[in-house]
């Protein structure tokens, strides 16, 4: 039985986030996906409603955009005056956030929370100003449309063809409290731009010959409900860990399917694929680790081949490590929130499954809410590898082992006996259970259950009279050759489980140690060059192999940037695989289906805002580093160089940005500096040759005089500048 007592640390987090909320406003964002669809109209009618329920409503700002059913909602609600500022001849009507603050209402309406303040204000942005007032206290109700999300700026901008330039952070449309959708259908939005509802005849024109496309609105719909359905799924998902529910929330189907080592499982992870594609719904692909069996041994071949399917067909791959596999399995199940199981049908006979409950069984009991699907699999002969194949053959050599070591302990056991030194049957009986724990830590739990077998009988046949005969005299011998046999299964099957689980403890470690020396050395390096080179090397000293790294050029092309000298780098095929691997952002190369010829594994280096390039990957058995805990660690070196390769590129650009700055501070100092010398020979310019042309009655020496200043004056000009253009 599980424990469901809640986690005292998701508790804690949850109290102090909790407290942290009460301090700060709640935000509320009326979402749309265009402008017209009536945002700000459903806004001030839901503040009428707040109002007469008795809630301080004050508008901070509403932009009306000339709309009479938007102005008239208007009344009756207290209108904060707002900030004008002058710009470039313009004035300008902006929120006033210090008014705000300084009137502190229980909720204020702040319209269009993407919007970019005017210079002079003290943010740059609109929802800066909301995020001062929640900071204060002050609850907020805002209007946001989909095109101002930071991260869908470029799907809008390859939907429409127009750049939008004001976003709104992820963080910030995700920290709202409430999000409302306010949603009409496209035809009737363009009726309303037709109508003169939305904007002016000329404007309402030309914006459904640009953005206002049936189209692009049909496509800014999808993405706003998405967007809705995505938080809404969040806040159930809290909702759920708030409440610690066990039991599965059905709002959307969620699938797992079970991932083992048997052939048919292929078959089953196919119906998941098909079942998954049918209810649009995402699936997962769990494998439970009892022993802890390392990534040689058969069945972990076989399950990593069967990963390497589910994710070929769009699963995410999961392993899990436990002690039962039911219970792992379910409870990680209700903690994704999962709400329909397929795992594959055993083959074992009626009598069997009467006499000892299968895993389909557990699971069909234990699963309550969850529906399950029993899928009865079909072998599939393509599925083991030669490799696989090659070491189920050297398996064979520990049974013979295994039944070596049990006749020396019968021959140790029988020289003891003759010469009376710890004769007795207890101490034999004690030698043989010890070479079984020794054969279960050195060789596997197969053989420890043969050597099992094999001591009872031994047993049996050498020292228990009748002597060499399996026939039993006493009867009480038949109590301990069965208690023999279990106490002898039992630790054979404990001591090979500890020593699978203190092997993947310690590959674990150096997994873990690995990526830890190489976040080290990468935190310490700059320049791409640098970067490369110690990935690499540490790379190809982890895997045992080759490798090379090539990174993208501006014109989109890889560039070799590391193992010129390595036959990865000699082969013709790796550079258009480097290409595609880039292209695609997936995995390619030798031991894949996309482009198999190659004679390594490539995988991309995915930043945080590009693909910055390929890592090849080549050793012995390539299929050994597409195992989910090999693949798993070579992602995670990738990731870790991607992102310090992105990390040299931004300190690059903030260096040049911190160049330009001080290049145009600079120039603005010395233009500031320079201006008054530069207007004065101007002003004796002017004023001498207007002297001249205005005066009709000047002696001789006044003119020449005038004329000398113009000269001078003229001269000294073309002195400064040639002084600046030499300073420029």
């Amino acid at each position: 039985m599980s424990d469901a007592r809640p986690n005292p640390d998701v508790l804690l987090a949850q109290v102090q986030a909790a407290e942290a909320q009460a301090q700060r406003g709640s935000l509320r964002i009326f979402f749309g996906y265009a402008a017209g669809v009536g945002k700000t109209y459903s806004m001030l009618q839901t503040a009428h409603q707040a109002q007469s329920q008795g809630r301080e409503v004050v508008v901070g700002y509403v932009e009306p955009h000339a709309r009479p059913e938007t102005q008239a909602l208007l009344t009756g609600l207290e209108l904060l005056p707002g900030k004008e500022i002058e710009y470039r001849g313009v004035t300008l009507r902006e929120f006033d956030v210090d008014a705000a603050l300084a009137r502190r209402p229980e909720l204020i309406l702040v319209d269009e929370l993407a919007h970019t303040n005017a210079e002079g204000c003290r943010h740059e942005k609109r929802w800066q100003d909301v995020e001062e007032l929640r900071d204060a206290g002050i609850n907020v109700w805002t209007t946001l449309n989909v095109q101002h999300i930071d991260s869908l700026n470029d799907v809008i901008g390859q939907i429409t063809g127009i750049a939008v330039r004001e976003t709104v952070p992820d963080r910030v449309f995700d920290s709202a409290d409430d999000l409302e959708l306010v949603d009409i259908t496209p035809e009737e939005l363009l009726s309303r731009l037709q109508a003169g509802k939305v904007y002016l005849p000329e404007q309402a024109h030309r914006a459904i010959q640009s953005f206002f496309q049936k189209s692009h609105l049909s496509a800014l719909r999808e993405l706003s409900l998405r967007q809705a359905a995505r938080r809404i799924h969040t806040d159930v998902e809290t909702a759920r860990r708030e409440r610690a529910v066990v039991r599965p929330w059905a709002t959307a189907d969620r699938l797992l399917v079970c991932v083992g080592p048997s052939p048919t499982t292929a078959r089953v992870i196919r119906t998941a694929k098909r079942m998954a594609a049918a209810l649009d719904a995402p699936w997962l692909a769990v494998s439970v680790d009892l022993t802890g069996a390392p990534s040689s041994s058969p069945a972990a071949q076989q399950i990593a081949q069967h990963f390497r399917l589910a994710e070929r067909l769009g699963a995410e791959s999961v392993t899990l490590s436990g002690d039962r596999f039911t219970s792992t399995l379910l409870d990680y199940a209700r903690s994704r929130n999962v709400t329909k199981i397929l795992i594959g049908k055993t083959n074992q006979p009626r009598w069997k499954r009467l006499l000892f409950s299968t895993v389909v069984d557990d699971v069909l009991d234990q699963s309550g809410d969850i529906d399950v699907y029993v899928i009865h699999g079909e072998q599939d002969q393509r599925e083991l590898t030669p490799r696989s194949r090659s070491v189920a053959q050297t398996q064979h050599w520990r049974y013979l082992i295994s039944t070596a070591l049990v006749a020396l302990t019968t021959f140790v056991a029988h020289g003891l006996k003759l010469l009376h030194i710890a004769d007795t049957e207890a101490n034999t009986v004690m030698l043989f259970l010890a070479i079984v724990a020794w054969t279960a830590y050195q060789y596997g739990r197969g053989p420890a259950v043969l050597a099992s077998v094999l001591s009872v009988l031994t047993f049996d046949y050498f020292f228990v009279p009748p002597f060499h005969t399996f026939a039993v005299a006493d009867a009480q011998y038949v109590v301990t050759f069965a208690v023999m046999l279990a106490i002898g299964l039992v630790i054979g099957t404990l001591t090979s489980r500890l020593r699978a689980q203190v092997e993947s403890a310690r590959q674990r470690e150096r997994r873990t140690s690995a990526l830890y020396e190489l976040g080290k050395q990468l935190s310490s390096l700059y320049g791409n060059v640098f970067l490369v080179g110690a990935a690499g090397e540490k790379i190809a000293e982890m895997m045992g192999g080759e490798v090379a790294i090539y990174l993208q050029q501006a014109s989109g092309a890889p560039d070799l940037a590391f193992g010129h000298k390595s036959s990865i780098a000699r082969h013709a095929v790796s550079l258009p695989v480097a290409q595609w691997v880039m292209e695609h952002d997936q995995i390619a190369g030798a031991g894949t289906n996309t482009l198999p010829n190659a004679v390594a594994l490539f995988l991309p280096l995915i930043g945080s805002q590009r693909t910055h390039g390929a890592i090849a990957i080549r050793v012995a058995h390539t299929e050994r580093l597409l195992e989910p805990d090999q693949r798993r660690l070579l992602e995670a070196c990738a990731s870790q160089l991607a992102l310090a390769l992105e990390r040299d590129q931004l300190a690059i650009d903030a260096a040049n940005s911190r160049i330009q700055a001080e290049a145009e501070q600079v120039r603005s100092s010395l233009l500031s500096s320079v201006s008054h010398d530069l207007k004065t020979p101007l002003a004796a310019i002017a004023g001498a040759s207007s002297s001249l042309l205005e005066a009709t009655a000047l002696d001789e020496d006044t003119r020449r005089q005038l004329l000398e200043t113009v000269a001078d004056e003229a001269a000294r000009l073309n002195r400064l500048l040639e002084n600046i253009l030499q300073m420029s």
